[in-house]
């Protein structure tokens, strides 16, 4: 049992290094983060897709939206293959942090510190899963990994769950994508 218990505290440890690391780098190596773009719009097709997955799967443990990676890869990759992979990468980063929260035991936490709040959320949820998880997803520069760790650690249905990122997130993902290449491309011609 005591094993368990360190390998969660190991587990919640190297979450937290990932997120500050992500900040850290974000915030004060820029100039680290341009370099490695550009290492990858200079890579073949395939190697940026690969990237562009793998960093779609891992987003979720940062709690960075998804609109920031679908703008970087807006600038290397062709549209149709770039709504695939973001939505592979959404999907297997939702079910990822959904597990990872319930792994945790995160309800147990919220619920000892906030038990009258949790029990209405529970509550709300519960009775609105699908609309509560599609609205969430589609809301623009939200994380949507929020309600997957709320999703998690309140046990929601996991099929609800993640028909309703899909729902949510592939709408808002075709608008991002579709629409924001026409936006990129007439503003480089206006400049």
């Amino acid at each position: 049992m005591e094993t368990h218990s360190q390998t969660k505290l190991v587990a919640r440890d190297i979450w937290l290094l990932v997120i500050i690391a992500a900040f850290y780098l974000y915030f004060f190596q820029r100039g680290f983060i341009v370099e490695q773009i550009t290492r990858v719009v200079d890579a073949p097709l395939y190697v940026r897709y690969w990237v562009y997955l793998v960093l779609g799967c891992l987003r979720g443990f940062t709690l960075i939206p998804v609109t920031y990676l679908i703008i970087l890869g807006l600038l290397f990759l062709p549209l149709k293959p770039l709504f695939i992979l973001t939505l592979v990468g959404i999907m297997v980063s939702s079910i990822v942090v959904y597990y990872f929260s319930e792994f945790l035991h995160l309800s147990e936490f919220f619920e000892r510190k906030y038990p009258t709040q949790i029990a209405k959320l529970k509550s709300v949820i519960e009775k609105n899963e699908l609309p509560i998880v599609i609205l969430w997803s589609m809301l623009p520069f939200t994380p949507t990994d929020v309600i997957c760790y709320v999703c998690g650690s309140l046990k929601i249905d996991k099929k609800k769950f993640l028909l309703g990122v899909f729902i949510g997130e592939g709408i808002t993902c075709a608008v991002y994508i579709f629409l924001g290449k026409e936006i990129l491309l007439f503003l480089l011609r206006v400049v």
